[in-house]
């Protein structure tokens, strides 16, 4: 059923290059040692359960357009059945990922100066647990008083594998959040995921909302400060259109799973990777500065 070992390997190169040439070698080495890491998790837990899953398939992207990559998918022979088997298979992945993920960026902060922020910037958003290392790293909330700090290549990769690693932590179809609320709620998920689709653009218009409301306070008239809410809202209408279109596909946002519920154990663990999927979620990946 699945391709030959080199095609893999030729994309793993592929993805290095294009990483490489975006952000240099330490974005490269970070951001593909983050997502190797995060797939990893997922075959090697799969193996070990006796999931007939296939080496990671990197996508690489032309630079200049992206960051160099969409990350890596893994192909499995049959849907997961077992509700601890998809737990574990889900979760696996994500936690590998964060594990490189979290220590990388605070060495990469560590190397990161502080400077003024520029008209022309674009800002990486923040999230909870980011906003947290930037403080306990600088001793101040950042951005802030017009400085924010200038992210070293390494830095700026690991903030990405924590927004890839967000993403892929919703709670909504067959996303790795996805299998592990499968796992914990079985059936009813599928009506969850249809909610939380459609709760998707509304979040982005909250978002935009507010950060029209921001940018007129500022001093912008109506028009830029729209333009200025546009990054809040299109992530999400973004995300929301990509899961519609996968469940259409599929004609279903997952899979079903067996009636037997998860062990407690489980359970807390689901629990606690929606409180992670809370602390690294960025509202607003990237915004212009104001």
């Amino acid at each position: 059923m699945f391709r030959e070992p080199w095609l893999n390997v030729v994309l793993f190169v592929a993805c290095c290059v294009t990483t490489y040439l975006v952000g240099g070698p330490y974005f490269a080495a970070t951001l593909m040692g983050i997502l190797a890491c995060h797939e990893a998790g997922h075959y090697v837990v799969g193996k070990r359960r006796g999931v007939e899953v296939s080496l990671p398939m990197f996508i690489p992207m032309p630079p200049g357009v992206s960051l160099g990559t969409l990350g890596a998918v893994i192909r499995m022979k049959n849907p997961i059945h077992d509700r601890a088997t998809l737990f574990d298979v889900g979760a696996s992945g994500p936690i590998a990922g964060l594990v490189v993920a979290i220590p990388l960026l605070v060495v990469g902060l560590h190397l990161s100066p502080i400077g003024p922020m520029n008209p022309e910037d674009s800002l990486e958003g923040n999230s909870i647990l980011y906003a947290l290392l930037k403080y306990v790293v600088f001793g101040r909330w950042l951005p802030g008083e017009g400085v924010d700090v200038q992210l070293h290549p390494m830095a700026l990769a690991a903030w990405v594998g924590l927004l890839v690693t967000a993403i892929n932590l919703m709670p909504i179809g067959q996303l790795d959040g996805g299998h592990i609320a499968r796992a914990a709620l079985g059936d009813r998920h599928e009506r969850w995921s249809a909610r939380l689709n459609i709760a998707l653009p509304v979040i982005g218009l909250v978002v935009g909302g507010i950060m029209t409301a921001t940018a007129l306070r500022a001093g912008k008239d109506l028009t830029d400060a729209l333009w200025y809410a546009k990054d809040g809202v299109i992530p999400w209408a973004i995300w929301a259109l990509l899961l519609g279109v996968m469940r259409q596909r599929a004609g279903e946002y997952h899979p079903p799973v067996g009636e037997a519920p998860l062990d407690g154990r489980r359970r807390i663990g689901a629990i606690l990777m929606l409180v992670i999927f809370v602390l690294i979620v960025t509202p607003v990946p990237f915004r212009a500065v104001l």
